[in-house]
């Protein structure tokens, strides 16, 4: 089963690698991992997308809440969070193909942030899903290159409920 966790963390050297550690030593694979600081000096967030049994998730959450820099652990099931990943894609075109492409990416919102004389660099946003069937309607173009961020995650409503 996939699962999303967001943990808030004091940016310390080492806690990424110890709760990395704790995610693969309990036998999860880790399919994206994001991090970056929050509005907060000092905190970051780690989103994580796993694949994994339920109750080894339940024990790793657990462990992880007894690490001294772990602040918040939030496992977000179904549609209680909101999450979005970014993609940077760089796609082969020609002069034939090029308003093509780029209408596949008026498409689906992308923003063409670099153009060259045979391909150009594409920044979208949006679910797993989106992401995956933009991919899907610029691969027989040919992709170059691809950078992807991953999901990152925040619950739904106010953060008091």
């Amino acid at each position: 089963m996939r699962h999303v966790i967001s943990v808030l963390v004091e940016n310390k050297f080492g806690v990424l690698a110890r709760i990395a550690g704790l995610f693969s030593g309990r036998g999860f694979n880790i399919d994206t991992l994001n991090v970056g600081p929050t509005h907060q000096d000092g905190r970051s967030r780690i989103t994580a997308t796993l694949k994994g049994d339920e109750k080894a998730l339940d024990q790793c959450i657990k462990q992880l809440d007894k690490l001294i820099d772990v602040i918040e652990i939030q496992n977000f099931i179904g549609e209680e969070s909101v999450g979005r990943e970014l993609i940077m894609v760089k796609v082969q075109v020609s002069s034939q193909n090029r308003s093509e492409v780029t209408q596949i990416c008026d498409i689906f919102r992308g923003k063409i942030i670099d153009v060259a004389k045979d391909s150009l660099v594409v920044e979208a946003t949006g679910n797993e899903n989106k992401i995956t069937a933009f991919l899907e309607m610029i691969e027989p173009f040919g992709i170059l290159e691809l950078a992807r961020t991953g999901t990152v995650s925040l619950r739904r409503g106010r953060s008091d409920n």
